[in-house]
Formats: C-alpha cells, sequence, structure tokens
C-alpha cells in the first residue's frame, strides 16, 4: 500500500483547508485509516481515524468540532477537513492505514502504513 498526502499550505488563522490521503497498491476499503501530526519540534501525535467497516470516526480532544475525516473508498481516498485553523494546528500531517479496518486505534504502532507527510502552516 502507497498513501499519498496532499493539500497541505499556508493559511491565515480562522481558515480551512481539506487535506487528501490516495492509496494505491492494493483497496484499503477495509482499513482503517487515520491522520497524524508532528508540530514543529514535538513528536507526531494522533488527529483523527475512520474505521473500515462502519465508518465510524474518532478524534483528538484538541480538533474535536473542527476538523472531519471522511473517505470515499471509490477513489480509495481519505479526506481531513480542517475549520477554525489556529497557529497550533501548524505541523506536517501524515496519513496512515490500519489494516485492521475494524478498530478505531490512536496508537502510531498499529498503523502499518505511512504517507510522506504534508505540511501545514497556520499564520497568525
Amino acid at each position: 500500500v502507497q498513501l499519498q498526502a496532499s493539500g497541505g499550505g499556508l493559511v491565515q488563522a480562522g481558515g480551512s483547508l481539506r487535506l487528501s490521503c490516495a492509496a494505491s497498491g492494493r483497496t484499503v476499503r477495509n482499513y482503517a485509516m487515520g491522520w497524524f501530526r508532528q508540530p514543529p519540534g514535538k513528536e507526531r501525535v494522533f488527529v483523527a481515524a475512520i474505521d473500515g467497516r462502519y465508518g465510524s470516526t474518532s478524534y483528538a480532544d484538541s480538533v474535536k468540532g473542527r476538523f472531519t475525516i471522511s473517505r470515499d473508498n471509490a477513489k480509495s481516498t481519505v479526506y481531513l477537513q480542517m475549520n477554525s485553523l489556529n497557529s497550533e494546528d501548524t505541523a506536517v500531517y501524515y496519513c496512515a492505514a490500519d489494516p485492521a479496518g475494524w478498530r478505531l486505534t490512536r496508537n502510531q504502532d498499529e498503523y502499518h502504513y505511512w504517507g510522506q507527510g504534508t505540511k501545514v502552516t497556520v499564520s497568525s
């Protein structure tokens, strides 16, 4: 499985961005998919996940109500809609795939495949 993240860029505080993660190599229809982020000088942390069975979702408290994860299985693509962005959202964002599609996990070690990251910079 290869994952290609895109959609990052520079945005003003209060603005919005939509990140995309396109999968190729094999179908990820039944995989759980996650987004993680790594702020400058900090460790990578969980942002959001969507399972591969029912479309259930999970969010970090810091983004709940502002970010929305979704998937389009026909396009093998997962999205992260980010609204009301602030400077604390500045980070490199990574998408990841967990073959155990029935679960929603925040544990990075349980995601087998990773994209290359896309940088989001929020200016205040």
